[in-house]
């Protein structure tokens, strides 16, 4: 039997930090959101659609630009990483072909960084995305998933915990209970949307063993954040 690891902040392996949201905070951009778990806060703003599109970008599709400030200094490998995945992601979940020949610019704001900061900035681009009106497919959620040394999985670390952890995966699954799309097509090769997964980025070392019980923990995690994330949602309408 694998043992359970300890946390310092007296969480439990399956529990998240405090989860904060609001929407409409910036008043010059057009959507935006702020997103904290924990002492990790994130705030997004969107700016656009705006004519034309950059160059190398398909002009029959809206294009999607993210732009991530770290809290200080300059931007690095690893912000640009983030800066790419987040692009993916969102371009994933958008409905690219009702704008075309527009650029939507995302910018990504780190407050504060105590671990998963990339879910924490994904979730707060899909909020900012819903404030501006951006048309979707459907939202996405984003969950940090960790392996400890004895191969526990451990979920939304802190910083010190992600420092300890022998791999983390940050996962990024479909909100289906706010799809814009049509009942029936949100099947993927058959499957329910829900049993997706849209973006997976693993650092570190696991098992294929380990890996799937991340998504396992992970996908669960998200089904509950969904909920918050519609409540939420419905009651600033």
């Amino acid at each position: 039997m694998m043992m359970e690891t300890d946390r310092k902040d007296g969480r439990t392996p399956n529990q998240p930090r405090m989860l904060s949201c609001s929407r409409n905070i910036l008043h010059r951009a057009h959507g935006s959101a702020s997103w904290s778990r924990g002492e990790t806060k994130v705030l997004a703003a969107v700016y656009g659609p705006k004519a034309g599109t950059k160059k190398n970008e398909d002009p029959e599709k809206a294009c999607i630009e993210v732009i991530w400030k770290p809290k200080t200094g300059q931007i690095g490998k690893a912000e640009k990483e983030c800066e790419m995945i987040m692009k993916k992601t969102i371009q994933s979940i958008c409905l690219l072909t009702v704008n075309p020949n527009t650029t939507t610019s995302v910018v990504v704001q780190v407050v504060n960084d105590d671990g998963a900061l990339l879910p924490c900035a994904i979730n707060a681009a899909c909020a900012a995305l819903v404030d501006a009106g951006i048309p979707m497919k459907h939202l996405a959620v984003a969950i940090c998933c960790c392996v400890a040394e004895e191969g526990s999985v451990v979920l939304d670390p802190t910083k010190l915990e992600e420092q300890q952890m022998r791999g983390f995966a940050y996962l990024v699954f479909p909100n289906s209970a706010l799809s814009a799309l049509p009942k029936g097509s949100s099947l993927v090769d058959g499957e329910p949307l829900e049993h997706g997964i849209i973006t997976s980025v693993t650092h570190g070392v696991m098992s294929v063993d380990e890996y799937l019980r991340c998504v396992g923990r992970g996908r669960a995690a998200c089904a509950k954040l969904s909920d918050v994330l519609r409540r939420s949602l419905q009651k600033s309408e």
